[in-house]
């Protein structure tokens, strides 16, 4: 493949020209360049693909045949330098953004609608899912940029803190604690509760503010939405700390916890070391614009007919 692929757009120039000197004018390279390319090819190869007569040529059978793969070939490479030529574009080109599963129905949504009040061209393909798996899509250069919680720290990431969200105990409404407004984690060390599964940030920051509590949490469910996590407090199978959801949810009271600092951080994450495209850059300039007030961004802006050009949900 080495030897053979430069030599393949030479190959078709000739083969669609079959004529050395002017495939070599309209390729822009000396004819004598051109032609030993060709001596070099058919040597590598082991057959001819041209049967000649002075300048003037004609393919072979065997140059007929790998003339069709050689035009796929390059077709391909053409086409894929044209995406990430378009994806590149700073009008249109394209930002690969991952987000939290709680972030997705206020938050992003009013993000999106205040960039492209600006950008209203530049395409989206979005990923929800949980901080750890989108981490290692940053990683496998599946997204550009992704919001997530905790703020990672890891050598091969850049993150930055843009803002945070107070947690609350979350417990059913005929619940004993129902009636309070405050409430210590610790008051809550006997009750079930219901969380997030191992590997979502807001499961380390439950279990972690838990053990600050003094107490390790009695799991009864692990689940991977936290609006899930509200329905299962209202009907009665335990407690869980989440942040404030965006639509009230009956059958539930949401509680301030006190005497320690129940919050998770939430900030935008990228690879390190790798260069962005303009409408990368343009939403990384965005989002760290927005450091202290992403999440009222989110809550004061309403969702907008289209605005997203792909949405993938994990």
């Amino acid at each position: 493949m080495t030897l053979l692929a430069p030599r393949l757009a030479y190959f078709a120039g000739v083969a669609r020209t079959e004529h050395v000197t002017r495939a070599a004018q309209e390729m822009g390279i000396p004819q004598s360049t051109l032609s030993r390319a060709l001596v070099r090819l058919e040597r590598d190869l082991g057959v001819d693909l041209f049967a000649r007569r002075g300048r003037t040529v004609s393919l072979t059978p065997a140059g007929r045949t790998f003339l069709g793969s050689v035009e796929r070939a390059l077709g391909e490479v053409e086409r894929a330098a044209e995406s990430v030529r378009a994806d590149a574009d700073p009008a249109t080109g394209k930002v690969a953004f991952g987000f939290l599963h709680t972030m997705g129905s206020e938050t992003v949504p009013g993000l999106l609608r205040a960039f492209r009040a600006d950008h209203p061209r530049v395409r989206f393909s979005l990923v929800q899912n949980y901080g750890e798996a989108m981490l290692e899509r940053l990683r496998a250069g599946e997204l550009d940029l992704c919001l997530t919680s905790p703020v990672p720290d890891a050598p091969d990431l850049v993150a930055r803190r843009l803002d945070e969200q107070r947690l609350r105990l979350v417990v059913p409404d005929d619940h004993r604690l129902a009636t309070r407004k405050r409430v210590r984690l610790a008051e809550a060390a006997d009750e079930a509760f219901v969380t997030l599964e191992p590997g979502y940030g807001l499961r380390r920051i439950t279990d972690d503010l838990c053990q600050e509590a003094g107490f390790k949490p009695r799991v009864a469910f692990e689940g991977e939405e936290a609006e899930t996590l509200r329905g299962l407090v209202a009907a009665g199978l335990g407690v869980a700390l989440l942040p404030p959801p965006a639509v009230r949810r009956p059958g539930v009271v949401e509680l301030t916890v006190t005497g320690q600092r129940a919050v998770r951080e939430i900030g935008v994450a990228w690879l390190g070391g790798h260069p962005d495209t303009p409408p990368v850059a343009a939403f990384k300039s965005f989002l760290l614009s927005r450091k202290g007030r992403l999440l009222q961004q989110g809550l004061s802006s309403q969702p907008g007919p289209g605005g997203v050009s792909s949405l993938s949900g994990d």
